[in-house]
């Protein structure tokens, strides 16, 4: 057998390498997921005016001001926050390799298991979790801050804040692939907090 084609089925069949390559990959879709998510679901929870028995009463301006951008709604979702400014040409770049990755990870799952892949997976996890950061901070600063400035310190920095959405994809990420002390950090907090409730 040949020899490059030997190394790539070992590393392929070899359990803990397997076992790895797949939860990576999984959390990389799961991360895309909610990232996609936040893009979309913020905004149309902006355009809401209220709750019905089918659920959210979404306003019309929604389709008028979002949805007419493109026929997808995540890129219509990223076109009304690029017209807004949340981001720029740049990260829309960034969303796109995102995506590649994704689609490399999730499409091509024996290649990466097997042979690796042309990009360093923990550099796209934190394009991912710096994109999530940028967007979610963009709603904190002009929605919530806004909205109610009393409720922050005068002083607040936002590069001290840490959103929720951004605050889960960390911890999905360090809990499921970081080194396990890392990991028990979050179990031992949770189990402290809880057992005293």
């Amino acid at each position: 057998m040949d020899a490059r084609v030997k190394a790539s089925w070992e590393r392929a069949l070899h359990p803990e390498t397997l076992k790895t390559n797949i939860i990576t990959a999984s959390i990389f879709s799961m991360a895309f997921e909610m990232l996609k998510s936040s893009i979309i679901e913020k905004i149309k929870s902006f355009f809401t005016n209220g709750f019905d028995e089918n659920g959210l009463i979404v306003s019309p301006e929604y389709r008028e001001k979002v949805l007419r951008l493109n026929r997808s709604p995540l890129y219509a979702s990223l076109k009304w926050l690029q017209d807004m400014h949340a981001i720029d040409d740049k990260d829309l770049d960034r969303f796109e390799y995102i995506k590649r990755c994704r689609n490399t990870l999730t499409h091509e799952m024996l290649t990466f298991a097997s042979s690796g892949v042309d990009f360093d997976v923990a550099e796209a996890f934190e394009e991912m979790i710096g994109l999530l950061r940028k967007i979610e901070i963009w709603w904190f600063e002009n929605l919530e801050m806004a909205m109610d400035a009393d409720a922050y310190p005068p002083n607040l920095e936002l590069k001290q804040v840490i959103p929720g959405p951004v605050w889960s994809l960390q911890m999905l990420i360090d809990v499921a692939l970081g080194p396990e002390e890392k990991a028990r950090k979050y179990y031992d907090h949770f189990v402290e907090n809880t057992d005293n409730t």
